[in-house]
């Protein structure tokens, strides 16, 4: 019987795309984020994106998560062609 193999989950940063971002006045604003490859999907700051990472803010092309780890993940939109 062959031994199970276990997929290691990806690493925090590979596992979002930041598709928008729309800022808000007083720290709020809404970023469009796509999580583990599926479809980008909006959250508002204060939302959990994944288990563990919430967005914490926005600012222009690019989105903090807090979470999986002691330093805010940052996100940025890619680079404009």
């Amino acid at each position: 019987m062959p031994a199970a193999v276990a997929q290691a989950a990806p690493a925090a940063p590979g596992r979002f795309a930041l598709v928008g971002v729309v800022a808000g006045s007083s720290r709020g604003g809404t970023a469009l984020i796509a999580v583990d490859g599926q479809p980008p999907r909006p959250f508002r700051v204060g939302s959990t994106v994944a288990p563990g990472y919430v967005l914490q803010s926005v600012a222009p092309r690019r989105a903090f998560l807090g979470g999986g780890g002691s330093e805010p993940i940052v996100i940025d939109m890619p680079a404009l062609k």
